[in-house]
């Protein structure tokens, strides 16, 4: 085999089917391997590389399995480095495969066709594992490695370099083997028992849960349920309990009872707002459920800590408290009052809320929302119901302008079976609204809502309350949104209030083909105030 053959034959034996791609002389031999598999594995060709980086990131967050991406050299490199930092930031399964220049000339300096000084070093500092391919016999062994790292320890993407002239160079190569499962660390049994007893003793629990719940949804919920605990979740952790629950809390509410506390079982997150923001003293204890003890102590050590995947860890630790629970009186009418006073207080955003009830009612339970940086964005980020895990996607503390339209593209084509929308404002989805051209080749359904007022919204508010209106670089030149969707072939809509943006929605789902649907829209009113909160107990953690 060839080296680019002897990859795809072990990204075929893992169970990846499609690789997001922009090709280009350097990885030309990767290609022509990709075309003899073409009946076996998908090439999705984007029209910029950040596409391409993007839809594999999208799919990795939609479907919680490896995805895979591969850009030429240098600038195809660079290009798709803030997808690759962001599938860091997310904790999202994505490999990259990365073209180079000759692989005797890497290092010296010889100025070939996209060569870059030390791209070795740069990857190195986006994901937590790369390796460069120097043949055909090794390829498989390195493949696997850096497929089964993307799930051992902090899960992450990991990225591939390969030689213009390692890619066709042809070597035996032993039989591909079969996956092997990631190393898990063993449960601590004895750390169990302790957060059990905490837990058990606890009057006022709160669960907080993030990205590494993702896949705990029925444990969440039965312990929940147990603890008669409310359940925290802000963005990456909506809808690992069902939002229609009384006990899923967004931040705001979060942030009271954060203050009341005397137990917090945090379950795959940093805990970055409580601990920066709102504050920890010795009357809160908290459990720490993480896949590193390093993530589980990133702010604050916890009084305990269990590593390990979440959903093995709460099995276990739902059997050892099943056997040392207090017996809790129901919380489910106080919670119900407390979330009727949070509805109250969130109506001042009621241009945003109209807009996300108009979505929740078409959208299907299982269908999926792709955030983005925008008034609409945040709104839905505190209000937005949320029925399933990996049904919404946000973009993890890179909070990147721009993400979205790319990622939610990746999302409807892994999740073809579902309905995808894509939020975006007129300012972020200009960074990758040519992955229309994408859309309309690979005929991928998405529906895509763009927000228009003419400017980056929250740079402005920002100028205007903090800096004496003194307004800069945040005013947009817009074209035709419909007329521009309708140029690619696609679907042009506009829908001028939350009502003709329902009939929007149907009409774009029923079609089943992309659509671009144009909401203008004037200022918003700001929700800083319901994520930016000041402390409700002893000291914020820096």
């Amino acid at each position: 085999m060839s080296t680019a053959e002897a990859t795809v034959e072990t990204l075929l034996a893992h169970g990846l089917k499609t690789i997001y791609a922009l090709p280009g002389v350097h990885n030309d031999h990767l290609f022509d391997a990709l075309a003899r598999a073409a009946d076996r594995l998908a090439v999705v060709h984007t029209r910029h590389e950040q596409g391409a980086a993007y839809m594999a990131l999208g799919a990795a967050l939609a479907t919680g399995k490896p995805q895979a991406y591969s850009v030429v050299p240098g600038p195809g490199l660079l290009n798709s480095g803030a997808a690759l930092l962001t599938a860091y930031g997310m904790n999202a399964p994505v490999l990259a495969l990365i073209g180079q220049i000759p692989a005797e000339a890497i290092g010296r300096g010889q100025d070939h066709l996209h060569e870059i000084k030390d791209q070795a070093g740069i990857l190195s500092r986006l994901v937590d594992h790369t390796v460069m391919l120097h043949g055909a016999a090794e390829a498989p062994a390195k493949v696997a490695k850096a497929i089964r790292s993307m799930a051992e320890g902090r899960p992450g993407p990991a990225a591939l370099e390969c030689a213009i002239n390692v890619w066709g160079a042809r070597g035996k190569v032993e039989p591909i083997p079969a996956p092997s499962p990631p190393r898990q660390p063993r449960i601590d049994d004895d750390a169990i028992k302790r957060a059990a007893k905490m837990l058990g003793k606890a009057k006022r629990i709160l669960i907080v849960v993030g990205a590494g719940a993702l896949d705990a949804s029925p444990e969440v919920t039965c312990l929940s349920d147990m603890l008669q605990a409310p359940v925290l979740a802000y963005r990456r952790g909506k809808g690992i309990l069902d939002g229609r629950s009384p006990f899923a809390v967004n931040l705001p509410l979060g942030h009271e009872l954060w203050g009341e506390a005397d137990a917090v079982l945090a379950i795959g997150t940093r805990l970055f707002a409580p601990m920066t923001q709102w504050g920890i003293d010795r009357d809160l204890k908290i459990v720490n459920v993480n896949a590193t003890a390093e993530g589980a102590a990133k702010f604050h050590k916890p009084d305990v800590a269990l590593i390990g995947n979440a959903a093995p860890v709460l099995r276990r630790l739902i059997d050892t408290l099943s056997k040392t629970n207090d017996k809790r009186a129901p919380r489910a009418d106080e919670m119900h009052e407390r979330q009727a006073r949070m509805r109250a207080r969130l109506a001042k955003l009621g241009p945003q809320l109209e807009f996300l009830d108009a979505i929740r009612t078409e959208l299907p339970e299982d269908g999926i929302y792709v955030d983005e940086v925008t008034q609409i964005g945040f709104a839905a980020r505190l209000a937005l119901p949320v029925y399933k895990p990996r049904t919404f996607l946000s973009p993890g503390y890179q909070d990147n302008l721009g993400w979205g339209y790319a990622t939610a593209l990746g999302a409807q084509h892994a999740r073809s079976d579902v309905p995808v929308v894509s939020i975006n404002g007129d300012g972020g989805f200009m960074f990758t609204a040519n992955e229309l051209a994408t859309a309309m080749r690979h005929r991928i359904p998405l529906t895509a809502i763009v927000f228009t007022d003419g400017a980056f919204g929250n740079v402005r508010r920002i100028q205007q309350e903090q800096f004496g209106n003194r307004v800069i670089a945040s005013d947009l030149a817009n074209p035709d949104f419909v007329k521009f969707a309708e140029s690619f072939g696609a679907r042009g809509i506009r829908a001028r209030n939350p009502e003709e943006l329902r009939g929007a929605l149907r009409d774009a789902f029923k079609a089943g083909e992309p659509s671009v649907i144009e909401v203008p829209v004037g200022a918003m009113p700001s929700p800083w105030e319901f994520i930016h909160m000041p402390p409700v107990r002893g000291k914020v953690k820096r």
